[in-house]
């Protein structure tokens, strides 16, 4: 029997206040400058970041004002700093026989740690700093390293001491401080007292912290009830941030995060997601340096809604793994946007008083699937176009084949203008669980059940199950019975992960495997690393089938291609016919961009692809966040209607004047920001199309082992690099360099591709794994040099690709790289627990390709 239909009732006439934004907060999200990119940092709308203090030694990287100056000049509000977190372990392992002692070294890396924010000019105001961090399970806790092993919530004396004392320091120096706390695990009851003497005391926090590792009810529930704590103290009500919140089973799925995303939104505060893996990856947001998997897309979607928002009433409000949503309305725009998802099967949304729109409205209703924590996803998929008509003030749009891993989109604009919908962006696709495919041969394993409602420390999977054996001398083989409409090219994705510190994984770094289609045409598969077990990826190759019944085999040995060296998981392939549907070039429209400097929205041009344009008056922008699978030339065509004239910007590079027809561009991997600006006249633009290469920016590769080495710099095997050989020793001093002559056809900017890999990893202090970025000083033609971080690539035979703009002169230039480990911010100190590395990464080529 299928399941019930649930409706979901969005009231477009019910304002519940300015849109706020706050969910796309992090806690130990940015590791530096470029890791993440800018442009997923912006892209994301990150709002608060929460990370170490400066020179801290609880993990590599993340440290507070090396991640300031770019997080803010990339949009960020506010850049929390966990004081405490100067300490190793955790709990916190501070030094001194006594609680006195202990309180004394602390109090000196905080005025250390206020005197250095002091130095950061402007940036300075985005500072909030957070002195003491869960403190009942730390310093003034009941373990071995507490202040006196009696809790605050038993007897505060001692915490209530130390905030006030604290909190005196601060403000001493630098006036203009805000303070954040008390920065509990939860909403204690204990924390109105705390509230009673910072009142007494005139030491009340700026902004009011708490954790809320629980639900997304919890959230409702605690703030409404902190807000009765305040009510009944007497004081007004303080800024909220939730700076910890969500599970390994809700990071990374759309379909989890927007319940916890429309519960932060409905109450207006900022939240930060939790920290339990990497650093530097916004949360299982971001995959590599410059792409983002299906969660980071819902957070750009999210970071778009604009106006106020409007009522929203799930079929069972407030109930966790259930469909729930967040909506938007704009008069200006006169658009309204949704996002919801959270159930499998058919839902209704209802949108009432919709006739603000007029008697006929624009709906396009797009998919963010769920792409894995280390997999990468292309631009949420387009479901439907189309117009509809408005009865009783009312539209339904009746969805079916929901996915509870997934979140939707659908933005709703003026309708009657004959507009023409876009077809869906894929056709036909199929998705088919490893537990459910045989497994034939040894070693076989049914994993599971994996992360669940009841199990939220677990990771997300698919159904819940995932099937092992395909490792170093096995004979296993797993085939998985498929069935597609028509003869054609099929693109297919295998869901997998292999735990890059296993010892069957150790040696070759990611698990080959081989894929054969009805026991022809082999392939072998390179399966994604994670960091942990349970993270899953996905590699992605075609097939060509033809209409009907296949086997597609997945085997830890071929006879013409050899064995499995590593031990692999496999939760699941997805297929997609590769049609017209998908070939076609990617649809940005104009209205549905970000626009500034008096752009707007237009309903009233006939012969737009979509229900408007959009008019850019000279300065007046309008932004894109554009998917491209690889680094390389795309084309891209700016669809205009009428005269006018603009510029285009990419990625913060400027490439020339808009034109008729495509254009070739360089775009990184990943995320791209492309910005139109109008320059002369009134331009109406209607659309972006972002289609393949036509091969008219020439890339020109030059292998790492060519260059010229000096010191201990060498030239060493690596089975995955290209040719099996790459260059690695660079750095530990300038002397270990590499240097390679590169040539221009013409001067200008150039995108360097530098592929390479760095698996650097030194001893964690508890659960998270602590990969290190290392670095390379990039000079080009002996002019200073330019630091690029490079994120882990998990194992050193694992190459990724990496992007760095360079000005090139005509003719013959010289890129030298080099490294040396970082200082402390002081200049005087260095990290004593290789957690910043001395060393480049490892580099196997560099492409050389001019911008436009």
């Amino acid at each position: 029997m299928p399941a019930e239909t649930e409706k979901l009732t969005i009231d477009l006439g019910t304002d519940t206040g300015a849109f706020h934004g706050g969910a796309s907060g992090t806690l130990y999200g940015l590791y530096g400058e470029g890791v993440p990119s800018r442009n997923l940092v912006e892209g994301m709308h990150v709002r608060t970041v929460s990370t170490k203090a400066q020179d801290g030694t609880q993990h590599p990287g993340a440290d507070a004002l090396e991640v300031l100056p770019a997080f803010v000049d990339s949009g960020g509000k506010d850049v929390y700093i966990y004081m405490t977190d100067i300490y190793r372990g955790f709990p916190y392992q501070w030094p001194g026989a006594t609680g006195e002692e202990r309180l004394a070294d602390f109090k000196g890396k905080v005025e250390k740690q206020v005197r250095q924010v002091l130095t950061m000019g402007a940036y300075k105001s985005h500072v909030v700093y957070v002195p003491f961090n869960e403190p009942e399970g730390n310093m003034f806790g009941t373990g071995e390293w507490s202040y006196d092993k009696v809790s605050w919530r038993t007897d505060p004396t001692h915490f209530f001491a130390a905030w006030k004392d604290f909190h005196h320091l601060i403000k001493d120096l630098d006036p203009d401080a805000r303070i954040a706390g008390p920065n509990t695990s939860i909403l204690y009851a204990e924390v109105r007292g705390f509230l009673e003497f910072a009142k007494a005391n005139d030491v009340l926090p700026d902004v009011m912290t708490w954790h809320e590792l629980s639900s997304p009810a919890e959230i409702r529930t605690n703030v409404a009830k902190y807000r009765r704590m305040e009510k009944d103290v007497g004081i007004d009500p303080l800024p909220i941030n939730i700076n910890e919140y969500a599970h390994n089973y809700h990071l990374s799925v759309p379909g989890q995060v927007i319940q916890w995303m429309s519960a932060i939104e409905e109450s207006k505060i900022d939240a930060d997601m939790a920290y339990w893996n990497i650093d530097g990856n916004l949360n299982d947001s971001a995959v590599e340096a410059n792409k983002g998997n299906g969660q980071w897309w819902l957070f750009n979607a999210y970071g778009q809604l604009t106006g106020h928002t409007v009522q929203v009433a799930a079929p069972r409000p407030n109930v966790q793994y259930t469909l729930q949503g967040v909506a938007t309305f704009d008069p200006g725009k006169r658009q309204c946007r949704a996002l919801f998802g959270g159930r499998s099967g058919a839902a209704d949304v209802v949108f009432e008083h919709a006739d603000v729109l007029g008697s006929a409205v624009h709906a396009t209703v797009q998919e963010i699937p769920w792409t894995g924590q280390v997999g990468a996803s292309a631009q949420p998929l387009r479901l439907q176009d189309r117009e509809l008509t408005v009865r009783d003030g009312k539209v339904t749009l009746s969805l079916t084949d929901l996915n509870e891993m997934s979140a939707y989109q659908v933005i709703l604009s003026p309708g009657g203008k004959g507009a023409v919908g876009a077809p869906p962006s894929v056709g036909w696709r199929g998705s088919y669980e490893a537990e459910n495919a045989t497994y034939t041969g040894s070693g076989h394993s049914k994993n599971g059940p994996e992360g669940s409602p009841s199990d939220v420390d677990k990771f997300a999977t698919s159904s819940g199950y995932n099937v092992g054996g395909l490792r170093t001398g096995s004979d296993g083989a797993l085939a998985f019975d498929v069935e597609v409409p028509q003869d054609g090219t099929y693109d297919l994705s295998v869901f997998a992960n292999s735990y890059n510190q296993y010892e069957l994984v150790k040696e070759q770094g990611p698990t080959n495997v081989f894929l054969r289609v009805d026991g022809k045409d082999p392939q072998e598969l390179r399966l994604p690393l994670g960091y942990k077990w349970v993270v899953w990826g996905h590699t992605d190759t075609r097939v060509t089938l033809t209409a009907g019944k296949h086997t597609l085999t997945l085997s830890a040995q071929d006879p013409d291609l050899g064995l499995t060296k590593g031990d692999a998981i496999i939760d699941k392939i997805d297929l997609a016919l590769r049609d017209a549907h998908v070939t076609a070039p990617a649809l940005y429209e104009a209205e549905y961009s970000t626009l500034g400097g008096g752009a707007r929205v237009s309903y009233a041009h006939r012969g737009a692809s979509g229900p408007g344009a959009v008019a850019l008056p000279p300065g007046g922008t309008a932004t894109f966040w554009v998917h491209a699978s690889l680094d390389g030339e795309t084309t891209v065509t700016v669809d205009q209607l009428g005269g006018g004239e603009g510029s285009l910007k990419v990625n913060g590079e400027n490439v020339g004047r808009i034109e008729h027809g495509g254009v070739p561009l360089f775009l990184v991997g990943g995320i791209n920001k492309i910005t139109v600006t109008g320059t002369s006249g009134r331009l109406v633009l209607d659309r972006l199309r972002v289609g393949p290469s036509r091969g008219r920016l020439k890339s020109t590769v030059y292998a790492a082992e060519e260059g010229i080495l000096t010191g201990a710099a060498r030239v060493a095997a690596y089975p995955f690099a290209t040719g099996g050989k790459a260059v690695d020793a660079i750095g530990k001093g300038t002397a270990n360099a590499l240097a390679l002559t590169v040539t221009a056809a013409s001067s200008g900017r150039h995108a360097l591709t530098i592929r390479y890999s760095n698996g650097e990893q030194p001893p964690a202090t508890h659960y998270n794994p602590d990969p290190v970025c290392r670095h390379a000083d990039i000079s080009v033609n002996g002019a200073n040099p330019q630091r690029v971080l490079f994120p882990t690539t998990l194992h050193f035979n694992n190459f990724w690709d990496l992007t760095v703009p360079v000005t090139l002169k005509k003719g013959t230039n010289t890129l030298t790289f080099t490294a040396d480990e970082l200082p402390d911010f002081d200049g005087d100190t260095s990290n004593q627990y290789q957690q910043r590395s001395p060393y480049a990464p490892v580099i196997d080529q560099v492409t050389v390709t001019p911008l436009a």
